[in-house]
């Protein structure tokens, strides 16, 4: 057992100028039944949310048109089970319908204390790491993944 939980940001640049615009219509109404299918995954532990239940109304950066999605799972399997193993991996193949090709790092994961949940701004630190270094124990992706932390609970300082 990992006192490590697995924590992801992804971001994306949507192709109008605002979330409600018709071309987004399918996105947005898929939005609350995606998000469901998450809290109820094996592995799901808490994603960002505004009042509205989901996050599409928190803008992390200047561009008003820039989305993003924060979540923590227990693993890297379970997340890569939901994201591409379940009804959200048809919305995912869709994502050039409602999103810009992406132009640099848009997914970024990550190991955090069981129990924390990042701010914005570890997360988009995350993905900046991730953008100048590549794939480290820092900020990583599922091609290139990094297991979580040893566990140190209990182990002689001298032993680490």
């Amino acid at each position: 057992m990992t006192n490590h939980h697995l924590a992801q940001i992804n971001i994306g640049r949507i192709v109008t100028d605002t979330p409600d615009d018709p071309k987004l219509a399918d996105f947005m109404a898929a939005l609350d039944d995606i998000n469901a299918l998450a809290e109820a995954s094996p592995g799901f532990v808490w994603r960002l949310q505004d009042d509205s239940g989901n996050a599409t109304g928190i803008h992390a950066f200047d561009d008003p048109r820039m989305l993003v999605n924060m979540s923590v799972w227990e693993s890297v399997e379970t997340l890569h089970a939901f994201a591409y193993k379940s009804a959200h991996t048809a919305f995912v193949g869709r994502r050039l319908e409602w999103f810009e090709a992406p132009s640099g790092v848009i997914v970024a994961l990550w190991w955090v204390a069981a129990g924390h949940r990042p701010t914005l701004d570890e997360a988009k630190a995350r993905l900046d790491y991730l953008a100048r270094h590549g794939p480290t124990s820092q900020a990583f992706t599922f091609k290139q993944r990094f297991p979580a932390p040893q566990d140190t609970v209990g182990v002689p300082r001298a032993a680490l």
